[in-house]
């Protein structure tokens, strides 16, 4: 089954992925995709880079997490493309900007997955002290102090 939650958890990653090198290529195409036009001078360096990198960053951290089997990518691609529908609604409510129920809608889908698979995949990789959530705390691979370390404190 943990095969089967990596695969589906790894489409949105080469996704964004490819989205993210489009920029670089295909900036116009890019833009479209999203449905913005492409910007000139000193916004279309920030169009491009700041997108750009978005895709490209979290779609790594989703891969990550899928091929290391640490969560904590997964957690992390997910608060970023969630709180990216968050911005949407707000801009609609507070910028009377459009209501981009489609991005929003895929956005939702897209952090529900993540948020699924990490929930679901192996803790194998996760049981180091610099992992989180639920990983060790203490420095010992399973969470728990020694025999030793206990009554030294």
């Amino acid at each position: 089954m943990d095969k089967v939650i990596r695969i589906v958890a790894a489409l949105p990653g080469i996704m964004f992925v490819v989205m993210g090198l489009r920029w670089v290529v295909d900036p116009a195409g890019a833009a479209a995709a999203v449905g913005m036009p492409l910007l000139d001078g000193v916004a279309r360096s920030t169009q491009i880079g700041d997108l750009g990198s978005f895709f490209v960053g979290a779609g790594i951290m989703i891969l990550l997490g899928v091929v290391t089997l640490q969560r904590i990518w997964l957690y992390c691609a997910s608060l970023l493309i969630g709180v990216v529908a968050i911005f949407r609604v707000l801009a609609w409510a507070v910028q009377d900007a459009a209501l981009t129920t489609q991005f929003i809608g895929v956005e939702i889908v897209i952090t529900a997955l993540l948020l699924f698979a990490a929930s679901r995949l192996s803790r194998t990789a996760d049981r180091g002290a610099d992992d989180a959530p639920g990983g060790a705390t203490d420095g010992t691979p399973d969470g728990t102090l020694d025999r030793e370390s206990a009554d030294s404190t």
